[in-house]
């Protein structure tokens, strides 16, 4: 999210992961997919806090509100990243993924570590030029 967007409480963030994971989500979408199922009023309310901070637009769809994130995913991923790079890593990409490598999640197809491999090369022709 950028910088000028206030901060997230732990519910607005589990709240907002629903709202990326689904593209966009009514109110009994998210309520639906959240741990401990808060009531359907908290989510609806924290869905306009939300609106407030500028971090999701809703339409309607009938009786119902459908909420969208205002920052499209790709953006989201990359300021998601660098805030786990800065955060855990000391800002080292290599440390990043040499973790996830390392963990017992890193179960890599054939496909995965030649995707894996090009994005490498392409990275090593870029560095040369």
């Amino acid at each position: 999210m950028p910088d000028t967007q206030p901060a997230l409480s732990r519910r607005e963030r589990q709240i907002m992961d629903v709202v990326y994971q689904l593209g966009e989500a009514d109110v009994a979408d998210v309520a639906s997919r959240l741990p401990d199922r808060p009531a359907y009023n908290t989510v609806r309310v924290t869905l306009g806090i939300l609106e407030r901070k500028g971090h999701v637009v809703h339409r309607r769809a009938g009786a119902r509100y459908v909420y969208a994130p205002t920052v499209p995913v790709e953006k989201a991923r990359r300021s998601a990243m660098r805030h786990v790079l800065a955060t855990f890593f000391k800002g080292s990409p290599s440390a990043a993924i040499l973790t996830l490598l390392d963990g017992p999640e890193a179960r890599l197809s054939r496909r995965d570590l030649d995707q894996i491999a090009r994005a490498i090369a392409q990275a090593r022709k870029k560095e040369g030029d």
